[in-house]
């Protein structure tokens, strides 16, 4: 992050915020290697701009509590994509299966659309999915421990990666903010990269789930590479070229249309 021009650092600052609710001074200036006074200003201006409020040491996301009142995940973009690819992500799902399901909108329109399933299984660490499936008869939903993330209604820390590394499923549909060739994974913040991980390799299959919006798009902490993909699950606005690409790198491609 060294050199980074001010608009775009104060982007990536705002999606850190939108995936945390709240970020310190301290853990954004270390983070992006410039000094606290510099990122009070970038603070300053995005609590102008009607994102944020800043309090004594930090700042966090202004919609949060209505949010959470209303049990809605704050990033809304893009939902018709969104919705085609739950529907196909849920059409790979079978019945009595165990499988596990990240936090977020396009993972929520999958869990959405399983609710026809019989003795599903159901491991995830959002609040708004386990809500969704647990009242489902013949359903069982586990949920871990942790501490509450308000912007994607879920779990996070460090028993939620205990509890992740400690059990085994057929299938998980993974959720992320880019996914490119070059960067691979990325994602807002350093919060859930270990949660992640552990969701990875307690599942013999991955699905990643996510609109064509993020492809070739690159947010501020890195996952790894491309090689843990099982199977990418996008929809029609992905090009050729790009599907290509992700194929030879042996990941298969379902487009949903």
């Amino acid at each position: 992050m060294v050199g980074l021009l001010a608009e775009p650092r104060r982007r990536r600052i705002l999606e850190w915020i939108e995936e945390e609710g709240a970020a310190r001074v301290r853990d954004l200036a270390s983070a992006f290697q410039v000094s606290e006074a510099t990122i009070r200003q970038d603070l300053e201006r995005l609590e102008t701009e009607g994102q944020i409020t800043r309090e004594h040491g930090g700042a966090f996301l202004n919609p949060v509590a209505h949010q959470v009142g209303a049990m809605i995940l704050h990033h809304q973009d893009n939902m018709d994509k969104k919705a085609k690819i739950g529907a196909l992500a849920a059409s790979l799902v079978k019945d009595n299966e165990t499988i596990i399901l990240d936090a977020g909108t396009t993972t929520t329109e999958v869990a959405i659309r399983l609710v026809g399933r019989k003795n599903l299984t159901v491991i995830t660490n959002a609040l708004n999915i386990g809500i969704v499936l647990g009242s489902v008869p013949g359903f069982a939903v586990h949920m871990p421990g942790g501490q509450f993330k308000a912007p994607t209604l879920s779990l996070s820390g460090d028993k939620c990666v205990e509890y992740f590394r400690s059990i085994f499923a057929g299938k998980l549909f993974l959720a992320t903010a880019g996914v490119a060739l070059d960067t691979g994974l990325t994602y807002p913040s350093f919060a859930d990269l270990e949660l992640k991980e552990a969701m990875i390799k307690a599942a013999s299959h991955v699905y990643l789930v996510a609109d064509s919006t993020k492809i070739n798009k690159s947010s501020f902490t890195r996952l790894g590479s491309l090689e843990v993909v099982h199977t990418f699950v996008t929809d029609d606005g992905i090009s050729d070229t790009d599907a290509k690409e992700f194929e030879s790198r042996g990941i298969e491609v379902l487009i949903a249309r």
